[in-house]
């Protein structure tokens, strides 16, 4: 092992705290009352959807598919001969992702005075599996500078990576699913709108 790669994960381990530290600012109980509040407004007072908060989930959707990409291929790993300096590179680089997505969604928190209903809840549900997904790869980061590649097929690092892969998939899928929500929310609105059947509850 040389001082450069050692110094390398060293530097992964310093980013990763850094990561946890954004996650926990953008996940604060208060904002996350906030959100549970105007989730449950009566229909009568919604808001309209807002588009920034929809184009924020869209480039979410994107950077959480890339996140999820990047976290199953590591698992892959623990099924290969891949070196040390490799896992360390992909590990690195989900880390940028995570962080990535983490900025998208202390934007999505800073506008969620302007969320209807549905977008503060898709807040509120992505905020803690980021959270969570930030502090697994914290621990990855961790385990693979303690270990310093020695153990890259023990039954524990390959339960991190999976359980990594595992919630990638979990925030990508959570994600999508409100973005692809919102667009048939969208579309049905339009319909109603045309036939002069007026918004749901208007009645």
């Amino acid at each position: 092992m040389s001082n450069t790669n050692i110094a390398r994960v060293s530097r992964f381990s310093r980013a990763a705290l850094m990561t946890v530290a954004v996650l926990f600012f953008v996940t604060t109980s208060s904002r996350a009352a906030q959100l549970a509040e105007r989730a449950s407004e009566p229909q009568s007072s919604r808001h309209a959807d807002s588009k920034e908060i929809t184009d924020l989930l869209e480039r979410a959707k994107v950077q959480a598919n890339k996140l999820k990409a990047d976290a199953s291929e590591l698992e892959s790993f623990t099924h290969s001969n891949l070196g040390w300096e490799t896992h360390a590179d992909k590990v690195n680089e989900i880390r940028n992702d995570v962080n990535a997505v983490g900025q998208t969604v202390a934007k999505l928190n800073s506008s969620a005075n302007d969320a209807s209903p549905w977008q503060s809840t898709a807040i509120s549900r992505i905020n803690p599996l980021l959270t969570e997904l930030g502090e697994n790869t914290t621990t990855v980061i961790n385990h693979l500078n303690k270990e310093k590649g020695r153990f890259l097929n023990t039954q524990e690092h390959q339960e991190l990576l999976q359980t990594n892969a595992e919630l990638a998939s979990d925030l990508a899928a959570s994600v999508s699913d409100f973005v692809e929500y919102g667009k048939t929310r969208t579309k049905f609105l339009a319909l109603r709108q045309k036939l002069e059947l007026g918004e749901p509850g208007s009645r």
